[in-house]
């Protein structure tokens, strides 16, 4: 069986905790990852700490070329890497491409590293007296990813930590993490240092290691709100600087105006798309008006009844089986629960399977109308192929679902009306909103957060928000004396004269 072991300086094997893999495709066991413990997170740390100050000390131009070289890399492997994915989370190969794809988008910003790091300057801000301020390296940056983008999230992460001359240590999801190795192998063919990426498996043992760690200066977590909330509070409390992004249930708000047959086709993908499984798909679509709610399950009915479930390699299948067998389980006491509320359960996607691939993890599309605000199916996140109708009767009505949710990652407006959109994306109380874009993740040079129990923490990542968290701003005061040696150049601080 395939053993997946740790990438850190000097090698790490002879774990005594290991944690399957399983193919998601039909439930078999495929590989084990070794789970690691704070001694060896001690040496992974050691080891930065060694090589940190001298890739602090490369010019930035020169750590932009390692991320050219890098995205250069990723590029050629790109099919290795998707296939990879597909075969540990599930997804379609397709998706898993998009995976990879998406997180090249932050290390192609990281390539213009040194402009960003450019700092401001002030002559003459007394006599003779200039300012200026400098962003430099935290130092040791660490990172816990999902499982749900173990390609994604890791680069949105690392790219920038290293581009500002961190060192980073990351720890992927124990369910899919040969991509991560993969990613951390090829950033030592691109020219990176040993001891500046490092790749460390393990369980809640590890995160608490991490979190708890004197000489890591910072924390980016992505996961379910409740350990985001957990990830926060106890790095925080260890002087840490914590970004953690937590759960979602993000709306897509349909006005009588809209182009219907566009917004099933975005609905479709939207909501279904990776098996549910993204913290910006979109679980709940609110038609305002009974008119916009009929027409519009009209068009829904047809659309979810042809997508086509299979496994992960099946280039036709819209999307694969989720994540593991405990997953599975999940989602479907959820689509349980929503019906048990008094959900009218259209299209119920529990108990599907594909022929050759019985035990595979996969739930079949799933629909519900009538669903309403005081349900718990609808204020929890179900993170499945499970789409919800909530009815509203008017704008305002709508406007309020997003804006009171417990959660408030992502929103969507589907309209026509550019004045109805205007006052959603002013008012609407979400971080992240599309305007006829049912998937509102912003490019890699603007930044990514929720707002609510979607996000702890004050910084957003990438973009010029994630350079900010990776840094640390120095402020100099200069002034230059001409030498006369009369006094008459003596520093008077302006609050004393």
């Amino acid at each position: 069986m395939r053993q997946i072991d740790h990438h850190i300086v000097g090698g790490a094997s002879g774990s005594s905790r290991h944690s399957d893999i399983f193919d998601p495709n039909n439930g078999g066991v495929q590989a084990a990852v070794a789970l690691g413990d704070a001694a060896l997170l001690d040496r992974a740390v050691a080891a930065a700490n060694a090589a940190q100050p001298a890739w602090a000390a490369v010019n930035p131009q020169r750590r932009a070329r390692v991320m050219f070289e890098y995205k250069r890399i990723v590029e050629s492997h790109l099919d290795e890497l998707a296939e990879l994915l597909a075969s540990e989370h599930g997804k379609v190969v397709a998706d898993a491409r998009g995976d990879v794809q998406r997180g090249l988008d932050v290390i192609e910003f990281c390539c213009g590293i040194p402009h960003v790091l450019k700092g401001e300057y002030t002559q003459g801000a007394g006599p003779g007296i200039d300012v200026y301020s400098m962003r430099q390296p935290i130092g040791i940056g660490a990172g816990i990813t999902p499982f749900n983008f173990p390609a994604m999230i890791p680069m949105w992460m690392f790219g920038p930590a290293i581009a500002t001359g961190n060192a980073f240590i990351l720890k992927p999801s124990e369910r899919d993490p040969s991509v991560p190795v993969r990613l951390g192998e090829l950033m030592l063919e691109a020219g990176l240092p040993e001891g500046i990426l490092q790749v460390v498996h393990g369980d809640k043992e590890m995160v608490d290691a991490i979190l708890d760690h004197p000489d890591i200066a910072a924390v980016s977590f992505v996961g379910s709100s409740d350990i985001a909330h957990y990830v926060y509070n106890r790095g925080v409390s260890n002087g840490k600087r914590v970004q953690a992004m937590g759960g979602a249930k993000n709306h897509g708000i349909v006005m009588p105006d809209a182009d219907l047959d566009q917004v099933v086709n975005d609905l479709t993908g939207a909501a279904f798309g990776s098996a549910g499984e993204r913290c910006m798909a979109l679980p709940v679509v609110v038609p305002v008006g009974e008119d916009t709610a009929n027409r519009l399950r009209a068009k829904l009915i047809p659309a979810i009844e042809a997508l086509r479930v299979g496994v992960s390699t099946d280039a036709e299948a819209h999307y694969g089986p989720v994540v593991s067998a405990a997953h599975k389980e999940k989602v479907e006491g959820w689509i349980r629960k929503c019906a048990d509320e008094g959900a009218e359960l259209v299209i119920d996607g529990r108990g599907f399977t594909l022929q050759g691939h019985e035990d595979g993890f996969f739930v079949g599309p799933t629909l519900f109308d009538h669903v309403t605000p005081d349900m718990e199916s609808y204020r929890e996140e179900i993170f499945g192929p499970v789409l919800q109708i909530v009815r509203a009767p008017d704008f305002e009505s709508a406007l309020d679902l997003p804006s009171k949710h417990q959660y408030g990652n992502g929103v969507a407006i589907f309209t026509r009306n550019g004045h109805a959109a205007r006052e959603f994306a002013q008012r609407v109380n979400v971080g992240m909103v599309g305007i006829n874009v049912p998937i509102p993740v912003p490019v890699a040079y603007h930044t990514f957060g929720g707002w609510k129990r979607s996000a702890f923490g004050d910084t957003n990542q990438h973009g010029m928000e994630g350079v900010k968290f990776w840094t640390k701003v120095k402020t100099v005061t200069a002034r230059w004396p001409d030498g006369g040696g009369d006094g008459s150049n003596a520093f008077v601080i302006p609050t004393m004269g």
